[in-house]
C-alpha cells in the first residue's frame, strides 16, 4: 500500500466523520495550516490549489499556496495528518481552535472557533474575563478582536491595522475598542482611516484591500466607560464568526 494518497474512500470517508487536520511541510517538520472538515477536505488544498476554500481570507490562501508551491518545486509532497476524527462538528470546531492557538504562525488567518473567547489566558485574564463588569454599548462603538495580535504590540497598534472593512461604516464610530479574549483593552479614537500602504503606516507590511486608521487614546472620561470592562452577552460573536470586527449601531 503506498503511503502517498491523494483521496479517501467512501468506507474511509464513512468511519471519519467530522476530523482535525495538519498540513505538515516536510522540509523542516513545521505545521503550517490547521483545519476541520468531512470527506476530501484535507487533500482540497493541495488538489485543487488555485480555489478559495470554504470561504478563506485572501492573505491566508496566498500564504498557504505559497508554502505549498515551494513544496513541491523542491520535489517534495505536503504531510497531512488527521488529528482528531470520529468527530461531532461541534467538537471538531473546538478541536480545530485549540490547535491553531497551539501552533504560533500558522497561514490561518484567523483563530480558530471560539478562540477569542475560550482560547489560551493567563490566569489573570481568566479572573478578568468572569469578574469585570459588562460595559454599557451605547450604539457607537467599533470593536476589533486583537486576540493574535495583543500579546505583541500596544492596544493602539493592534486595532488599528490593517482590516477588511467598510471606511465609511467606520467613519461613524466614536470608539474603537480593542478587545482582547473579550475584555476591552485599549479605548481609541480613529481620526482618519486610510488605505493600508506603506505610505500610510510606515514601519508596517503594505496589505492591499485593507484598512487601517490614525488615532489616539480616547479621553479619559470616554476610556473609563469601557476600559478593563468585558463586552455585553448581546455583543458576543455568534457561532462560527470568524470576522475580527464588529459595528455597533
Amino acid at each position: 500500500m503506498s503511503a502517498t494518497i491523494t483521496e479517501f474512500s467512501a468506507e474511509v470517508i464513512k468511519s471519519l466523520r467530522y476530523y482535525v487536520y495538519r498540513l505538515i511541510d516536510p522540509r523542516n517538520g513545521e505545521t503550517f495550516y490547521v483545519g476541520k472538515g468531512i470527506g476530501n477536505r484535507v487533500f482540497a488544498h493541495v488538489a485543487g490549489e488555485v480555489s478559495v476554500v470554504d470561504g478563506e481570507a485572501e492573505d491566508e490562501l496566498s500564504e498557504k499556496l505559497t508554502r505549498i508551491r515551494e513544496i513541491r518545486n523542491a520535489g517534495l509532497d505536503v504531510i497531512h495528518v488527521i488529528h482528531r476524527h470520529g468527530l461531532e462538528e461541534s467538537v471538531a470546531f473546538e478541536v480545530e481552535a485549540a490547535l491553531i492557538d497551539a501552533y504560533p504562525g500558522l497561514s490561518n488567518d484567523q483563530g480558530g472557533h471560539h478562540s477569542g473567547e475560550r482560547g489560551p489566558m493567563h490566569a489573570f485574564q481568566i479572573r478578568q474575563k468572569f469578574e469585570a463588569p459588562e460595559f454599557v454599548a451605547r450604539g457607537d462603538e467599533l470593536i476589533v478582536n486583537v486576540n493574535r495580535l495583543g500579546s505583541s504590540r500596544s492596544a493602539y497598534d493592534a486595532a488599528r491595522y490593517a482590516w477588511r472593512l467598510d471606511p465609511k461604516k467606520a467613519e461613524r464610530a466614536r470608539v474603537v475598542l480593542a478587545v482582547e479574549h473579550g475584555v476591552v483593552i485599549g479605548v481609541l479614537i480613529a481620526d482618519r482611516w486610510l488605505p493600508a500602504s506603506a505610505e500610510n503606516f510606515p514601519g508596517f507590511e503594505p496589505m492591499p484591500g485593507r484598512w487601517g486608521f490614525v488615532g489616539r487614546d480616547a479621553p479619559l472620561d470616554i476610556a473609563r466607560l469601557y476600559m478593563r470592562h468585558k463586552l455585553p452577552s448581546a455583543l458576543q460573536r455568534a457561532r462560527g464568526a470568524a470576522n475580527p470586527i464588529r459595528y455597533n449601531y
